[in-house]
């Protein structure tokens, strides 16, 4: 080999090591800083402009699309919100896009899984049945109660008249319980949890074992009390082995913010992590927008998970969080279910 071509190959290692070196040392300032974010609690976040928009339905008017539950499978966004509306007041959509640039374009389609009340659902898939599973909150004649919440499966995601007639989680509502909405499930290993709030500063919590899921929950107990309102939404973070929980609060910096919170374990004790209305976990204190004004209030949100199954996993390193929004312009003056809210999402600001 000669000289030359001695100093060629040496040149090209070295330039090979150093750019591994410092996609390392990228890797590992970016880990460092998203661990951090979960110690200090101190959250900056930016929005760019609104994704989704109300349904245009021919026979009535859709005032807003609002409580998003998101899930990236098979290379599709498959997307689940709460659209009010004038004739049928509460309805859960889907739509799928590969890329959120198409998410205002993509084909609304109401599911039929219920012809009544039901909204803010949640989807996840759970492993142990080999299938969908959306909770929401519904209303039914023909239910003791008539308002619960309720679930429905389905084996294809993709196919919006595959989902099963919604049926009641309990048999009959907890005694103690006297209000209840915004119902979410995460798993661990050997259970499934149900959380829910009351609007009266409490997050319930009640357990069932996976293999006794969707039955036999236990008796719902406060789990976290607070200046909190509704919308706890709960994740596992990766690599951190701890929960979040971020729960909407009301009268911040905005109408709607969320504050957050961190445990050990589902059935742990919640410790705050940005639940003051200084330091919050998304207000429009700590979001910048960076295209036009169309938002003061961030709401009812669901992070972008790192998978799909039914133990919520979200990446600290890559945190991004599909929200519903709207001014306080466009909502003054009007009752709560003709407000105009709209879609966007949260990334972290690093400006």
């Amino acid at each position: 080999m000669s000289v030359t071509r001695y100093v060629q190959i040496a040149a090209v290692v070295v330039l090979t090591l150093a750019a591994t070196q410092t996609a390392r040392s990228a890797d590992s300032t970016t880990s460092h800083l998203s661990n951090q974010l979960f110690e200090t609690g101190r959250f900056r976040w930016k929005t760019g402009l609104p994704l989704v928009s109300p349904s245009k339905r021919p026979d009535e008017v859709c005032f807003s699309v609002k409580d998003p539950s998101i899930v990236l499978y098979g290379e599709h966004w498959h997307l689940f919100c709460t659209v009010r509306a004038g004739k049928r007041t509460h309805t859960i959509e889907y739509m799928t896009f590969t890329d959120f640039k198409d998410a205002d374009t993509a084909k609304h389609h109401i599911l039929k899984c219920h012809s009544g009340y039901f909204c803010a659902p949640q989807v996840f898939y759970f492993t142990p049945h080999k299938k969908w599973y959306m909770i929401c909150q519904a209303a039914s004649d023909s239910w003791q109660p008539n308002y619960q919440p309720a679930y429905s499966t389905t084996d294809d995601i993709a196919e919006p008249n595959s989902w099963s007639t919604l049926t009641p989680l309990f048999e009959q509502k907890p005694a103690n319980v006297k209000a209840w909405l915004d119902f979410w499930v995460i798993c661990d290993d050997d259970k499934a949890h149900l959380f829910f709030t009351s609007l009266d500063g409490n997050m319930w919590r009640a357990e069932t074992s996976l293999t006794k899921f969707p039955r036999d929950w236990s008796k719902p107990a406060i789990a976290l009390s607070g200046d909190v309102f509704e919308a706890s939404h709960i994740y596992y973070l990766k690599g951190l082995n701890k929960y979040l929980t971020f729960i909407e609060a009301q009268n911040g910096y905005g109408w709607r913010y969320y504050k957050a919170y961190l445990a050990d374990r589902l059935d742990g004790v919640w410790q705050p992590l940005a639940a003051d209305k200084e330091k919050a976990f998304a207000s429009m204190k700590n979001v910048r927008q960076t295209a036009e004004h169309w938002t003061d209030s961030i709401s009812h949100g669901e992070l972008i998970r790192d998978g799909y199954d039914h133990t919520l996993q979200v990446d600290p390193q890559n945190l991004r969080l599909l929200f519903q929004g709207v001014t306080e312009a466009a909502r003054q003056g009007k009752p709560y279910g003709q407000i105009p809210w709209r879609l966007g999402i949260l990334e972290p600001d690093s400006d």
